[in-house]
Formats: C-alpha cells, structure tokens, sequence
C-alpha cells in the first residue's frame, strides 16, 4: 500500500512514468546480457512492458511486487580465480534502471572530483592522468588496498541508511531493499543474501558509489591524495611514513565504519614505491 506524503511519493511517481520506464527499456534493450531465472530474453522485454505496464506499476505502488532471484554466473579473473555475478531478469534490470535513472542526480552532484567509475563524463583515463600527476608532484609512495569480496559484503542497513538520506519515498526504498534481498541461485540452489550488492546489476554500480561516498569524504577530510574507481582506490604519499600511517587509518575506517572486512595479508593491502 502507498505510503508517505506527496513530495515523498514523487520520486516513484517519476520512476513509473511512461517516458522513464520506456526510455529503462532501451537501455536494458542496448546493453543486451544474459536472461535470468525466468529465461526471458531481452528482444522480449519491449511487448512485455507494452502488455504488462497497468499491472506491473500498480503492483510497484502498492508493494505488491516481489523481486525475482537472481541468477548465479562465475565468471573468470585475471589472477585465475572467480567472481560470482548476479543476474537479475531483464524486467527487474528494467525497473532496477527505471530506478537509477531517477535517484542518480539526486547523489552525482555530491561525489568526489576523484572518484572516476560509472559515472557520467568520467573514464579510466582520467583517473591515470590524475594519478601520474600525483606522481610528478613527488608522491611516489601509494597505497594500494584491496576491496576484496566488496560486492559480497556491503552492509545493507547501513546502504539503505546512506539511501534514506536522500530518498523519502518509501516504495522506492522498498523495492530497493527487496533487490538487495533476492535470493540467488548457485548451482541449482537458492541463496539467501543478506549483505552484499549483486554485481552484475544495473543498480550495483550507484550503490557502491553511494557507500563508497563514506570512504571519499573521510580521505578528503584527511587531505589525503588518492584516485578511486568504483571499489578499486589509491592513495599516494610522499614518504613510507606518511604511507604506513594513512593505511593503518584508512583499515580501521573502513573495519570500523563502513563494516568491510580487509585481508591484510600483503596481497589485499599493500605500500609501495614508484
């Protein structure tokens, strides 16, 4: 059932108009991948929508929509081991963008000048052409710390937290929460997830820009150099000193405050010289 105020419901008003659900469509449509758990293919997604808006909007409005599992795909890595992706179906890939589309503007103004993943007008090469500037400014000590398994552990009370600052409408929310929660099927079996962001998702990228937003402020409040792209981050210093002191700070921060857990092991976090 609808619940909140007028100017808290015009968030899931503007994700269920005609033009932003057709427009979440084309994308989905453009980016192609893999169906989900129901097999419905992409080129199927248009005269689903077309058929099926009445039904599927009201149901979003009144909480009556329950997000589908995800699917389940390894896939390889550079260093020979596997990332598990989650594949939701291509309509809630298309409600999930509908979403996106919609609370972006809300958090883009507010990122980092240096953080440079999934964001609009920003790339890999100016994340390396910040870097070598630091570099040439004489910090050829950086710190290099793993986020290893961050899809897999985002803390979802503390998200939704982070997304509540921003977003009233409790529909929103709520859908948002229940994608967090869908159970993914590995190997035949359904998983219950209850931390973690599945990576492979439209809305995956937003959201550990928006918790990883913590992370920016406090290298910031701390005048640190660093480059961040998505859950990949450097911080460059001009001295081991310096280096070793920032990292230990920057562990606990992330152990303590944002609930990550970090290997240090020597592989996952490490201090080196250019």
């Amino acid at each position: 059932m609808r619940q909140g105020n007028g100017k808290d419901m015009q968030t899931i008003d503007k994700v269920l108009s005609a033009r932003n659900l057709t427009e979440a469509c084309k994308d989905v449509i453009k980016n192609q991948g893999s169906w989900g758990i129901d097999k419905m293919r992409v080129k199927d997604l248009k005269p689903y929508l077309d058929k099926n808006r009445g039904e599927l909007t009201r149901e979003i409005r009144h909480g009556r929509h329950i997000a589908q599992p995800i699917m389940g795909k390894e896939i390889p890595k550079r260093n020979g081991k596997k990332r598990l992706l989650g594949i939701p179906t291509v309509v809630e890939r298309m409600l999930q963008q509908a979403v996106a589309r919609v609370i972006m503007p809300q958090f883009e103004y507010m990122f980092s000048n240096y953080s440079f993943g999934f964001r609009p007008k920003r790339n890999t090469l100016q994340a390396v052409s910040k870097s070598l500037e630091y570099i040439n400014s004489g910090c050829h000590f950086i710190v290099d710390i793993d986020l290893k398994g961050f899809f897999d552990e985002v803390d979802h009370c503390l998200l939704m937290n982070l997304l509540y600052q921003k977003v009233k409408c409790p529909v929103t929310l709520q859908l948002i929460r229940r994608w967090l929660r869908a159970p993914i099927r590995i190997n035949g079996q359904l998983v219950k997830r209850r931390k973690g962001v599945p990576q492979g998702s439209p809305i995956s990228l937003l959201l550990s820009n928006i918790m990883l937003h913590e992370l920016d402020k406090e290298m910031e409040r701390r005048g640190l150099r660093f480059i961040r792209y998505a859950d990949d981050f450097s911080i460059y210093c001009k001295t081991k000193q310096e280096a070793q002191k920032v990292e230990n700070a920057i562990y606990v921060f992330l152990r303590d405050k944002l609930k990550l857990p970090i290997n240090r092991d020597g592989s996952t976090t490490s201090v080196w010289q250019i």
